[in-house]
């Protein structure tokens, strides 16, 4: 579903429309000023039509004015239809009337403009008078829930420069639930490139190349500090981006020794606080005063509770201005990765002559997962993970959507434990959920065999019920880690890629694992894949690497980060290079998965021309991909997709600046509602995913739904990548 697009005019334009909506010439077009407003009408009137109308009449004696032609300006197609009055000609104090009528079975946000184009009879002078017309079709009480509960209003920038002495906070319990050996490094931006990113951004790029890199490509020598550059140049764009929601007059209330401050847009995550972040808080009109830090020890919906110095100066009356710190310590974790002096060539930069024989076959397997056994490409690619021996140039998978790359990247690790029972290894992902998605894929092994380990910030309430018991809880009831003892005794460790830094931080020796197996890797940074794999990884360390660099990549905020290379994955950047476009590799360094099992052929069609040279193959089970074909919800029953186009328009709550549209959010409900009533292709809600850009939007269709069913999952794209439970997706582009 699509919103209407947004239309910019400048000055000139708009001071002719004011022109062109008032009053002239002695005639008046009246009707609630300039604008004929339907009002909101439900679907059911609105299918059988509505109608209001204008009234014309001539206010100056002896004026003849003929009506020339009415029209609208703006839609070739719209739900409105125009009825005039017998007779074009109007004298003093006659009246006629422009009946407009509504027919309209859509839900949406209609609007035209209806020029009057008139002419003095006397002179032969003609003009032209506009008028709007608006019309809302939907619930008036689903309107009613989902409008704005005040109006936005833009945040503004702090100009507030926050400098002077800091007065450390008290720190969470979670900050010390992980037992790292040594001390993170503060890796602070050098303060020339902080100098250089803060001119204006032409060939900024160009400059820093020249200045920390001589000029030069990517190399074994350049790696670390290339990286670390980037990482810097990143994070000045994420703490620039994370003072826009600095608070200028901000009140805090005192409960115990906690100290509670209201964050507005915190429940959508603008900002994205986590327990651990801190803060820094001053006194409104103390311009000498000193700067506490302030430590979040917990949140709830929209409030923070930290924790200062104990010479926090604190008045119930008092104003503060609070400025938002990045947390530095992912990042952090990230340059004391790429400090490391490991720095194996066939891992970084294979070249053709480090592709080797396999190890010879030891026989066939029998597949854990049976879907498996009919399907070669997959086969191989078990088969090569195998027999590849230590040491080896990382495997890539290359797995579009729907073709089984998690499944395939399980089942190999499974065989790897059955083969092997010295077999240590460590499964990431870029994201908790890519990561749980492992997890739930292998507890059968026993929670002795698969430590699922999740950072300490991570809530309790946002792990799956049937991973718990593959976790550990620390007597704080954080999660952290057992001792290093049974650490090293597990035989799969699965982890965010960043949080897999935790095992060399703790004391696990470099080679502890034999395999380290990367899932989506195509969404993860190069650095943020290093923080798994060149923390831990030696000479004989088998790494693969499962993914699409096709599909979404690393979401990067700085355009110079972008076009110095940070966008580009390990994955994609190590796809590019000769050794992975050898005949050699394809089958042993290298395998490319074409059995779609997800979709239909006709949601196949496009991407599978555009993005991967008609290689797919539509393999899913008739019974699953055909299940909707004929049902009534769709335009064509041979054709299982819907594009539905909705007249809407945008807005933003008081405090958020998310963006949602209602008339978008009143259309997904309709399909979830058609959905759910259809007896010819019966499905659950659990079964019904709908995916959207703003988290403003996810809300709002959360509350729309809410009378229905709760078992809907509602998301972005990215929490949804790589799922396959979802039987009918609804992708509402929600805006702008």
């Amino acid at each position: 579903m699509a919103a209407t697009m947004r239309t910019r005019i400048s000055p000139a334009q708009q001071a002719l429309l004011d022109e062109a909506r008032r009053n002239r010439n002695g005639v008046s077009v009246t009707n609630q000023d300039t604008a004929l407003d339907f009002g909101t009408i439900e679907p059911a009137v609105a299918i059988a039509g509505a109608q209001k109308n204008f009234t014309m009449k001539v206010l100056t004696p002896s004026s003849v004015i003929r009506v020339v032609g009415v029209r609208w300006s703006a839609s070739q197609t719209h739900p409105f239809t125009i009825t005039l009055d017998e007779g074009n000609i109007l004298s003093y104090r006659e009246e006629a009337q422009i009946k407009i009528r509504l027919q309209q079975p859509e839900i949406g946000r209609y609007t035209d403009q209806l020029e009057i184009s008139f002419e003095v009879t006397t002179t032969g002078k003609r003009f032209i008078i506009l008028r709007s017309v608006v019309a809302v079709v939907g619930s008036q009480a689903d309107h009613e829930l989902l409008q704005p509960q005040a109006p936005y209003v833009p945040r503004r920038r702090a100009r507030r420069r926050f400098q002077g002495h800091i007065l450390e906070g008290v720190p969470p319990p979670r900050l010390q639930a992980v037992q790292w050996r040594g001390k993170l490094p503060k890796s602070r931006i050098p303060s020339a490139l902080q100098a250089l990113l803060s001119t204006p951004p032409e060939n900024v790029a160009h400059e820093i190349k020249k200045r920390y890199l001589s000029g030069k490509p990517l190399s074994k020598k350049s790696y670390a500090l290339f990286f670390k550059v980037l990482l810097w140049i990143e994070e000045v764009r994420m703490q620039s981006d994370l003072e826009v929601y600095d608070i200028e007059d901000a009140l805090l209330t005192k409960h115990g020794v906690y100290y509670h401050l209201t964050v507005p847009g915190l429940a959508e995550k603008r900002p994205s606080v986590l327990i651990g972040d801190h803060m820094l808080v001053q006194r409104v009109n103390g311009l000498n005063d000193k700067l506490y830090e302030g430590h979040v020890h917990y949140i709830h919906e929209r409030d923070v509770a930290l924790r200062f110095h104990g010479s926090f100066p604190f008045s119930s009356t008092q104003r503060y201005h609070v400025h938002f710190l990045l947390n530095r310590v992912p990042l952090r974790r990230q340059h004391q990765i790429l400090n490391m002096t490991f720095n194996a060539q066939h891992i970084f930069f294979p070249l053709l002559n480090h592709l080797g024989p396999l190890l010879p076959s030891s026989g066939t397997f029998t597949a854990f997962n049976d879907l498996i056994q009919d399907n070669p490409p997959q086969l191989n690619a078990i088969k090569a993970i195998l027999n590849r021996p230590p040491g080896a140039t990382p495997f890539i998978l290359f797995g579009p959507p729907g073709t089984g790359k998690t499944v395939t990247g399980v089942e190999a690790v499974r065989q790897i434990l059955t083969r092997n029972p010295n077999a240590r290894i460590l499964a990431c992902a870029p994201s908790n959920s890519a990561a749980d998605v492992i997890a739930s894929r292998l507890v059968d092994i026993g929670p002795e065999a698969l430590f699922r380990f999740y950072a300490p910030s991570r809530e309790m309430r946002a792990v799956p019920a049937e991973l718990l018991p593959f976790t550990f809880v620390n007597g704080d009831g954080l999660f952290s880690h057992p001792p290093l003892a049974t650490v090293r005794q597990y035989r799969v460790i699965v982890s965010t890629c960043v949080s897999a830094a935790f095992a060399t931080g703790i004391g696990i020796p470099r080679g502890h694992f034999t395999h380290i197996f990367v899932d989506e890797a195509g969404q993860a940074t190069e650095p943020e894949v290093m923080a798994a794999v060149r923390s831990v990884a030696d000479d004989r360390t088998n790494v693969v690497l499962l993914g699409d660099p096709k599909q979404l990549g690393p979401i990067i905020r700085s355009a110079v980060a972008r076009e110095m290379g940070l966008e580009t994955s390990y994955l994609e950047r190590l796809m590019a290079r000769d050794v992975y476009n050898a005949p050699a590799s394809t089958g042993t360094s290298f395998v490319k998965l074409v059995k779609n099992y997800r979709s239909h052929e006709t949601i196949l069609r496009y991407p599978n021309e555009r993005f991967y040279d008609a290689e797919l193959e539509t393999r899913g089970d008739p019974a699953s991909i055909n299940s909707f074909l004929g049902s009534p919800v769709l335009a064509s029953i041979k054709f299982p997709i819907v594009f539905h186009a909705t007249a809407g328009q945008d807005a933003r709550e008081s405090s958020s600046p998310s963006f949602f549209n209602v008339e978008e959010v009143l259309q997904v409900k309709h399909y979830v509602e058609r959905l759910l009533s259809d007896t010819l292709c019966p499905i659950e809600a659990k079964e019904i995913g709908i995916i959207t850009p703003y988290r403003a939007q996810c809300s709002k269709i959360r509350l729309a739904l809410r009378a229905i069913t709760t078992d809907i999952k509602v998301g972005s794209v990215e929490e949804f990548q790589g799922q396959a439970s979802i039987t009918s997706l609804l992708f509402n582009a929600a805006t702008t």
